[in-house]
């Protein structure tokens, strides 16, 4: 059996989940949707979800509901078609184990790669985001699809080789950080160029 509620985290907020799908968030009590929880997440608030009726640890099938209702708006989808088949292709493969702990160490690289992109960009332009991050970011998603590649070993080569983007080369990412470096550079001429005339 879960945890019960009581021996959750101080942190933590408990949310209840009820026989007509609805959630009560205990913190605030009031019942909120998805997009609450959604919310929250954006926001760094850790919740926990539970079965009202059995006391059951349901979280990781209302995070994964929330992926299905974000994948759904028009424009927000982020899982490309072959990252989920290759995903789904994982289930019952021995390397499934392992899959898990690879994808938090992919995610928190990610993250990390994310956040120090973010804090050298304010500090040449501060809250300006120049054209061509976008793609970097695309590009980003691009190599976590090859890596993911790499555990599983059923996709042909052929396959996986007339993916679009799957052969980026070091001279390609070399390329992309010189553009970086450029990109950065004339941000920085342009933001002193702008303050001599201030």
């Amino acid at each position: 059996m879960a945890q019960a509620p009581e021996e959750t985290a101080a942190a933590q907020v408990v949310v209840k989940k009820y026989a007509n799908r609805r959630l009560y968030n205990t913190e605030s009590s009031s019942y909120i949707t998805l997009e609450n929880l959604s919310e929250m997440i954006r926001a760094g608030r850790d919740f926990v979800v539970y079965d009202a009726k059995t006391g059951d640890d349901i979280t990781r099938s209302v995070l994964t509901q929330i992926i299905v209702e974000e994948e759904n708006k028009i424009g927000q989808s982020m899982l490309p078609t072959n990252f989920l088949r290759q995903l789904i292709g994982l289930y019952g493969d021995n390397m499934q184990g392992m899959v898990p702990r690879y994808l938090e160490s992919a995610m928190a690289q990610f993250s990390r790669q994310q956040a120090q992109m973010r804090a050298a960009m304010q500090q040449t332009m501060g809250s300006f985001l120049p054209p061509g991050m976008e793609e970097i970011g695309r590009q980003n998603i691009a190599m976590m699809e090859r890596a993911m590649s790499l555990f599983a070993p059923f996709t042909p080569r052929s396959e996986a080789a007339s993916e679009p983007g799957a052969d980026v080369t070091h001279e390609e990412i070399g390329t992309l950080r010189s553009e970086v470096d450029r990109l950065q550079a004339e941000l920085a001429a342009l933001k002193a160029s702008q303050a001599k005339r201030a």
